[in-house]
């Protein structure tokens, strides 16, 4: 059931959605839902085309490492036939808050992976960081997934960072298949997603906005911030997530020092 208040107005509000009855919000959610759905039909035409892209295979005992040493990289697969990489960029010598916000926002979002390892699908992370620096950040982030270094690698397995990548396996023989960076590894972000349903969106810039709206600031202004709460990206912030581990509160911890200031 639906209360409104005893004289409702449809007066509009600044930098605010008109106000309508509910039958009028019906109406026009109705006629949205009709290009939410063709939306989704062409996602599903795209995914089975990616499923039909050809592959690339490369040598899956070359060594990456880990916690425990130099391994083959079809260790990653963990007996399972699929693989999906997310390849996090690093900064040789840069403090925690010094690593990159963007990989950080795509690690935050894939802590967990049980839902892939129950469909035969595994889950890494890879970075060209000295493993001494990668495993310090990772246990300072508190994060459950494997991450292993690909430090001096090319092809298939290291190459550019900020991907995210399909892997097959046939045996011991390793393919690659699908690669995506950019706005196209915004699928793991799921924040993006639900801030996408919200009236003011991702509060950036860039976006289509009705008149009157907030008129945003530049893209991904959100991920740092500092002490206070307040996004910034100067001197004395770090990424978002970094404010819920343990020992990252005081301020003398800050900053971005070194390569990455």
């Amino acid at each position: 059931m639906t209360t409104s208040p005893d004289e409702p107005t449809t007066a509009a509000l600044p930098g605010r959605p008109p106000v309508v009855d509910l039958a009028t919000w019906q109406a026009a959610r109705d006629e949205l839902l009709v290009r939410e759905k063709a939306h989704t039909r062409e996602g599903d035409a795209i995914a089975a085309a990616r499923r039909r892209l050809p592959m690339v295979e490369f040598d899956g005992t070359v060594e990456v490492v880990g916690p425990d040493g130099p391994v083959p990289f079809l260790e990653l697969f963990q007996g399972r036939d699929e693989l999906v990489v997310y390849k996090h960029m690093w900064y040789d010598g840069a403090p925690h808050q010094g690593q990159c916000e963007g990989c950080t926002t795509t690690a935050w979002h894939l802590k967990d992976a049980v839902y892939l390892n129950a469909r035969g699908v595994s889950f890494a992370f890879v970075t060209t960081g000295r493993w001494e620096e990668v495993a310090a950040f990772v246990e300072f982030m508190g994060y459950t997934q494997p991450w292993y270094s690909v430090r001096d690698l090319d092809g298939p397995v290291g190459g550019p960072m900020g991907y995210m990548t399909s892997y097959l396996r046939d045996g011991d023989r390793t393919f690659l298949t699908y690669s995506t960076t950019g706005r196209g590894t915004e699928r793991v972000n799921g924040s993006l997603g639900l801030l996408d349903m919200t009236p003011y969106g991702r509060g950036e810039a860039w976006e289509d906005k009705p008149e009157g709206w907030p008129e945003g600031d530049v893209p991904c202004w959100s991920w740092r911030m500092d002490a206070d709460g307040n996004a910034t990206w100067g001197p004395t912030s770090r990424p978002v997530p970094q404010w819920t581990r343990p020992g990252a509160t005081p301020v003398e911890t800050l900053g971005r020092h070194g390569p990455h200031s």
